[in-house]
């Protein structure tokens, strides 16, 4: 009687998942969402998918997904307001194609936070670092776990909105007030700076949401901006992790790059607020990047407080982030010149 109580009072969630070409890890993805100890009629699973031929599809019809929409502009964040659009549930969850949810009662305490009127939003405080036998993570996803994202670039920027074990803080952003309340950090944002938030595992109220200006691209960053532009300035950081999924080969990881630039420039019209580069805090990653030895301090703390090889992975990571930006940007600007 006591657990039908409380299943009762659990919020409504709208799961929206953009999908294409995903089948590598959507099938570990959807197992994780329906294996969770969440009542399955208080869930709803949203994909919308960009057109993909690599049997995405018939994953998602394995799991029965609730609905499947169709993206005509195949890439993520246009692909989600379609979604946001129809979802019928209290909260709307942004989990990605390449997420895992490492535990059964992960959306439980993803949503606890929520009990608390004057928060809008939660994420997960970590990316979950998996290397034990059994499940362990390619060295790539391992390494991204340990810096807090998958951009190398962002520990130097102080903007990343996830665990740095090298730095021992979730971001350097100056925050407005931070209340540790046992489960999650009660957070609240300033308008001049936020952090990268707002994917991977991301939990917001719809009415909260539908209130901002999320079309035609919903641009995580910039979504969480106009929340707090708007009012909307408080959010937990759940003390759980999120399994961010990353291929192991090089090149994907330096394409990544190349399509986040291009993204920058080809939305720019839609964007009210993009994280500006720190002109000193650029080149203090430019220097630790050329002079060798401040990364290998930061490997060195990094290692201390977490013995695995994957940390050494940062030498190449962040001369092929340096060498890919500085080359992409030259390329793109010149192209767009013509």
């Amino acid at each position: 009687m006591v657990a039908k109580t409380l299943n009762k009072n659990l919020p409504t969630i709208s799961v929206i998942m953009p999908t294409y070409n995903a089948a590598r890890t959507l099938h570990q993805c959807l197992s994780s969402i329906l294996s969770q100890d969440y009542p399955r009629e208080k869930l709803e699973v949203i994909i919308v998918d960009g057109g993909s031929s690599d049997g995405t599809i018939n994953i998602v019809k394995k799991f029965g997904a609730d609905k499947v929409l169709k993206n005509p502009l195949r890439v993520e964040e246009a692909g989600k307001p379609f979604a946001i659009d129809i979802a019928k549930n209290e909260i709307i969850a942004f989990i990605d194609s390449d997420n895992v949810l490492p535990s059964t009662n992960w959306i439980r305490r993803m949503v606890e936070p929520f009990d608390d009127t004057e928060v809008v939003g939660s994420e997960p405080l970590y990316y979950e670092h998996r290397a034990r036998a059994g499940k362990r993570d390619g060295l790539i996803t391992r390494y991204c776990s340990l810096i807090g994202g998958d951009d190398a670039l962002h520990p130097y920027l102080g903007d990343y909105d996830r665990f740095c074990h090298f730095r021992g803080k979730w971001t350097e952003i100056s925050l407005l007030a931070v209340e540790d309340k046992g489960s999650y950090l009660k957070v609240k944002l300033g308008k001049e700076e936020i952090p990268t938030m707002g994917a991977n595992g991301f939990f917001v109220k719809k009415e909260v949401i539908r209130k901002v200006k999320y079309k035609p691209l919903q641009i995580h960053t910039d979504t969480i901006y106009q929340l707090v532009k708007s009012g909307y300035n408080c959010i937990a950081k759940v003390k759980v992790g999120i399994v961010h999924l990353h291929s192991d080969d090089i090149s994907v990881f330096v394409k990544k790059k190349l399509r986040r630039i291009q993204k920058y420039f080809l939305w720019k019209k839609y964007i009210e607020y993009y994280p500006m580069l720190s002109q000193l805090r650029l080149l203090k990653f430019v220097l630790s990047t050329v002079l060798f030895i401040p990364l290998a301090m930061d490997i060195g703390r990094g290692y201390r407080k977490i013995q695995d090889c994957a940390w050494f992975f940062h030498f190449l990571a962040c001369f092929l982030t340096l060498l890919t930006y500085g080359m992409g940007i030259l390329f793109i600007v010149h192209s767009f010149d013509d």
